[in-house]
């Protein structure tokens, strides 16, 4: 029986890292939206998402994009469409000394590990307003080289467990193939849905959540952990096909 809201990660789980929706996934969420809301909740900020994902929902003329919820930088932030546009219903905003010594910390560590890389493609660090992200080739690196940067993702976990060791008041995670996130602490995908619940007066049952990374050590992870029905994924195409088995319902 289809849930009353789906929800999912975007990364590797609706697209290509960083790439919009390819046309199919596109037209299948059109579908959804037709039937149930959807949530994306991802690191990123807000620019990609409306860059990956409403651009090209705009692309393929979807309706009830009302019905769309957008919880960037894992949640720490809160969009939906009202009155003909985008607004930001929220934000858990970092003040400026937790940005300047999550920035100081990552980039020390990172330098100290030698995961700093001389070649990049865009800003390594990220301001997010809420959070500060650390993308080790850059914010638009290709898909082949953040794959074979760190196959095992043990390079993200180190770096993680040093900046953690240096930011005990700030929470850091593993974030995508090559990023590490920090955030206030408990600001992970579990808070972005937990409010999300709140504000829709939904119950965990009434959510299907769809990630790549819901192992234990991955960001979607937390999702699962709180009790939210999860189903795993291994990219978009493997999405792609268990929606179809879902509005085939």
């Amino acid at each position: 029986m289809i849930p009353k809201l789906v929800a999912f990660d975007l990364d590797d789980t609706l697209a290509p890292s960083k790439s919009r929706l390819p046309e199919p996934m596109a037209r299948i969420l059109s579908r959804l939206l037709d039937r149930v809301s959807v949530c994306v909740i991802s690191g990123g900020q807000f620019g990609q998402f409306h860059t990956q994902v409403i651009e090209a929902l705009d692309d393929v003329n979807a309706s009830h994009v009302d019905r769309l919820h957008l919880l960037p930088a894992c949640g720490t932030q809160y969009y939906r469409y009202v009155d003909g546009q985008w607004q930001r219903i929220y934000i858990e905003a970092l003040t400026d000394d937790e940005k300047s010594r999550a920035t100081e910390a990552v980039e020390t560590c990172a330098r100290d590990l030698g995961f700093w890389e001389e070649h990049t493609w865009g800003p390594v660090l990220e301001d997010r307003e809420s959070q500060i992200t650390f993308s080790a080739l850059g914010q638009q690196a290709p898909v082949d080289a953040k794959k074979a940067w760190d196959p095992s993702g043990q390079k993200k976990l180190t770096l993680r467990e040093a900046v953690a060791a240096k930011l005990p008041d700030l929470e850091v995670r593993a974030g995508g193939s090559t990023s590490v996130d920090i955030t206030r602490v408990g600001r992970d995908k579990s808070f972005g849905m937990g409010k999300l619940l709140e504000m829709t007066n939904l119950a965990k049952e009434d959510v299907l959540f769809y990630g790549d990374r819901l192992d234990e050590h991955g960001n979607d992870y937390p999702v699962k952990a709180m009790g939210i029905p999860c189903v795993a994924v291994t990219d978009w195409e493997d999405t792609a096909d268990k929606l179809e088995k879902l509005l085939a319902d």
